[in-house]
């Protein structure tokens, strides 16, 4: 069975064909959300309050993308959520002059990607200066940078213009660029 057929039972209260949509994209979706909060378990509450957004709301789902992305959409917004009434923020502003100083010329990148991808230190860098993000940049870079979604995804996911996912994106590569050379620079 394809996927339209098991949304379009599952939109007439088919528990199977729920059953097969959550099967299908768990992984998806407690990767996401596992790599936006890096805790286990913030990500399988998130995972699981995503699937039941999933289940309530599977009957307004219009096709109009592919459900994959209308999850996306759903996790995100749960991801949000949930970092929004967390009372231990970790991040730092970007807003701050230390953290992100306008005038100042960004750092370039000293290490090649491969590189970088073979170094478990730097790993562990990038790692903490994500979770320093603040939740906003943070969603927008793991949807645009690590998930692969174009800037025009990103942007309906998260109800943002173009030029908005783009402002983000900047911000929060500059901020991880600087953090990642503060790191190295000692």
């Amino acid at each position: 069975m394809n996927e339209n057929e098991l949304i379009e039972k599952a939109k007439n209260g088919d528990r199977k064909a729920l059953t097969e949509l959550v099967k299908k994209y768990e992984k998806t979706v407690y990767n996401f959300a596992f790599k936006f909060c890096r805790n286990k378990e913030k990500a399988e509450n998130t995972m699981q309050e995503t699937f039941v957004s999933m289940i309530k709301s599977i009957g307004t789902f219009g096709g109009k993308s592919k459900l994959s992305t209308w999850l996306y959409t759903v996790v995100s917004n749960h991801c949000l959520m949930q970092a929004r009434g967390d009372k231990t923020h970790l991040h730092s502003s970007i807003h701050d002059e230390d953290n992100f100083p306008e005038n100042k010329e960004i750092a370039h990148w000293d290490i090649s990607p491969d590189k970088a991808a073979e170094n478990s230190e730097l790993k562990k860098v990038l790692d903490e200066a994500i979770l320093k993000l603040e939740e906003d940049y943070r969603i927008v870079f793991l949807l645009r940078d690590v998930e692969g979604f174009s800037t025009e995804e990103t942007g309906k996911m998260m109800g943002l213009s173009v030029p908005a996912v783009k402002s983000r994106l900047h911000r929060a590569r500059a901020f991880l660029r600087n953090e990642i050379n503060k790191k190295f620079e000692k």
